[in-house]
Parts: C-alpha cells; sequence; structure tokens
C-alpha cells in the first residue's frame, strides 16, 4: 500500500475540484485497496444545469475524469457521495392526504425510510426507472404532469411535496404502472444498419481475435427467438467485443443500449447513430427513452444491457439494475448472461490504449421468465456470471 502524505492528498483533491463545477468539496484518503474519495456535491449548480442523475454525473466528470490523467497508483478506487440531509435537522411529516400517499409511494418503491428532508437520489436510492414510475404515479394520482428540467430543482421530498401539493388537480388512488407506459404504442422506428454491423464484425473480430487471444464460448446458448444479452462491464471494449463475436445472423438484429453522456461525444456519436444503438440520456426524456428501450423486442430484435450501468474498478461485479429483467418480464424474452473477462486488464479504467491481454467471452445457458419474478431473473443472471468467472478464470 502506498502511503500518502497529506499535502498530496490534497493536490488530488484540488485536482477533482478543478474538473467538475458540481463537486462542492471533495475528501480523499487511503484504505487497503488505494485511495478513496468522498464528494460533497454543489446542489445548486447541479439544480442550475437540470441534473437529475448526480452519482452518474459526478462518476463519469469527476472521478473518471480525474483518473483518465494519472497513474494506476494515484487513481481513485472507490468512493461515497454524502448528501445535505446530514446538515438538515429532522423535520416532522406533513399530515395531508397527498404527502401520506406520495411518502407511501417512496417507501415502497425504495424499501426505505423516507422523511421530509430525504434525497430521492442519494438518501432513497432512486434510479433512472424508479423516476419514471414516480413521474406515472404523481400523474395519475394527483393531476400532476412532472417537467423534468422542474424536477431536477426538486430532488428533496419536501420540494417535491410541495410542487405536487402547488399543482395538485386531484387525488386518488391510481390505476396504472409502468407495465401499462413500457407497452404502450410508441412513433419511433428502429434504425437497421445491417451493412454497418457486417462491417464493424469484420474488422473487429479478426483484430481482437489476435490482439487479445480472443476465447469464445456458449454460441449453443443463444437462443433463435429475440432475447435479451446481459453481458458483465470491466471496460471501454466491452460493447465492441459483443459486437464482434456476435454471430452476424444475431448481429445485424441486436441492438445495443448506451449512454448518452459517453456515446453521444463527437468521436463516439457516429458509431452509436450507425451502431443499432439506442442511447439514454440519464438527465432528460426518461418515460420516452425507457419505451424506446423496448421497441427492438417489439420487434422482435435482440437488446444488448449491461446490467451493472457502470465499468468494474475492481473486477469484482457491482449491483445489477433490474430494469432488463422487468424488460423480459413484460415481454416474455429469455435473458442471455455473458461473461466478458478480461477486458479489465486490457483497459482499465482511467486508460486510453488498449493492452494485448488475454480476454475471454462465454454466452451462458438462457434465463427464461416465465415461472420467475423480476428479483429472481436478476440474482440468476448476476450468479450466473459471478459462478462463471470463478469457475472459469481468464
Amino acid at each position: 500500500m502506498v502511503l500518502y502524505k497529506m499535502q498530496n492528498l490534497k493536490v488530488i483533491e484540488e485536482k477533482i475540484l478543478s474538473i467538475s463545477p458540481f463537486v462542492k468539496k471533495v475528501e480523499v484518503s487511503e484504505n487497503e485497496k488505494g485511495l478513496s474519495a468522498t464528494l460533497y456535491p454543489n446542489f445548486e449548480t447541479l439544480k442550475n444545469s437540470n441534473i437529475i442523475n448526480i452519482e452518474s454525473e459526478l462518476r463519469w466528470y469527476a472521478i473518471e475524469v480525474y483518473n483518465f490523467g494519472v497513474e494506476d497508483e494515484n487513481k481513485i478506487r472507490s468512493y461515497e457521495i454524502v448528501s445535505h440531509t446530514h446538515e438538515l435537522k429532522k423535520e416532522k411529516d406533513i399530515e395531508t392526504q397527498s404527502y401520506d400517499i406520495l411518502k407511501s409511494f417512496l417507501v415502497e418503491i425504495s424499501g426505505r425510510d423516507v422523511f421530509l428532508h430525504s434525497h430521492l437520489e442519494l438518501d432513497l436510492g432512486l434510479d433512472s426507472i424508479d423516476y419514471v414510475e414516480l413521474f406515472i404515479f404523481i400523474e395519475h394520482s394527483f393531476g400532476v404532469i412532472v417537467d423534468e428540467r422542474v424536477f431536477s430543482k426538486i430532488m428533496g421530498m419536501k420540494e417535491l411535496y410541495e410542487y405536487v401539493e402547488k399543482n395538485k388537480k386531484f387525488v386518488k388512488v391510481p390505476d396504472i404502472s409502468i407495465e401499462d407506459v413500457l407497452t404502450a404504442p410508441i412513433d419511433t422506428k428502429l434504425k437497421y444498419s445491417p451493412w454497418i454491423m457486417y462491417l464493424y464484425k469484420t474488422l473487429l473480430f479478426p483484430l481482437f481475435k489476435i490482439y487479445f487471444r480472443l476465447e469464445i464460448n456458449g454460441y449453443e446458448n443463444i437462443p433463435k427467438s429475440a432475447c435479451i444479452f446481459a453481458p458483465s462491464h470491466q471496460s471501454m471494449l466491452d460493447g465492441f467485443l459483443i459486437e464482434a463475436t456476435l454471430p452476424y445472423k444475431i448481429l445485424k438484429n441486436s441492438f445495443f443500449l448506451a449512454y448518452k453522456n459517453v456515446f453521444g461525444t463527437k468521436i463516439l456519436k457516429p458509431i452509436a447513430d450507425n451502431g443499432q444503438t439506442i442511447l439514454i440520456d440519464a438527465n432528460e426524456n426518461l418515460k420516452k427513452t425507457m419505451q424506446e428501450c423496448t421497441l427492438p423486442l417489439r420487434n422482435d430484435s435482440n437488446l444488448v444491457i449491461f446490467p451493472e450501468g457502470a465499468r468494474t474498478r475492481d473486477r469484482k461485479l457491482l449491483e445489477f439494475r433490474p430494469f432488463y429483467a422487468m424488460l423480459s418480464k413484460i415481454y416474455n424474452v429469455p435473458v442471455v448472461p455473458v461473461v466478458i473477462d478480461g477486458s479489465f486488464e486490457a483497459l482499465r479504467s482511467g486508460t486510453s490504449f488498449p493492452k494485448p491481454k488475454k480476454i475471454k467471452i462465454a454466452y451462458l445457458e438462457a434465463i427464461y421468465p416465465e415461472k420467475l419474478n423480476i428479483e429472481e431473473i436478476v440474482e440468476k443472471t448476476r450468479n450466473k456470471i459471478e459462478q462463471e468467472m470463478i469457475s472459469n478464470p481468464v
């Protein structure tokens, strides 16, 4: 373990502060895994910039940008984000019907205690899917259509309640679910690019096969019908590895889910636009984006989703987000867990050029959703990937 002097930690803190205007304060410390950062968000700047997903913003545009420009021993290996609630006194709940209905719903979707001062993301752990559910609930419970540009400024329970109370048209128990939204008609059309996909595969497969000594197993596990591919996520190479290794007849009918803040850049956007990619914007148009994610499954095509939603920083699997399992259940399509192992060493977070390290890809036995609930699909997917990585390491 490298022992850092206090002044060296201060230099790192100042560097992170200079990178992101959304970090108000940062404290860097050292533990057995390396450097760790505690981030205190600048909530006012986040509100003014209409940022809804704070964790994603700080991860990609503070921690990852910092890591990109430093040596391995100076990289931030872990972090936590501190909400502002520790600065607030615990206020008493408001005794109104609207508050009780809103609070009960938030307790249900978050599985946590909800207080008047709770931050929706940092205290309750809500993500993009939860926000869509929340918007639907508010619309059908109170007649309030939430403006997402306004929502970024009301990310606390108290502010949200006040917004609902001010704009409500009625109060009733809603009769609509997230499933109704994800199966509702949508005008957007898929853009198929079979020849471009063929070109990508033709170029990438031999290159990866030689450079990474690529090993592929499990083609027999890919269903002949539409499915959801759920790969582990170790590096920026992973999407391209799936693109290179899927059989062409499968690839030409497959669409990839990717974050706009990563693949919407000047360098990668042309690839996304012509590579059968659906871009997710975590801060706006959430409902429309979620609906667009269903288009491949509605059209008997395949969908590639990385359940972790982010690259691992220590090779260990992150928590699996349930959106892919929800789609599997709603559209009754199987999930194919995919192991990508070795890309962590080939292209670590913060590095720009891959090393010639061996990479293994394994398409595992499909998980069919008929007799499973969403939580069981998530658990089975993660367990299959984890077990394969333990049993057959790269």
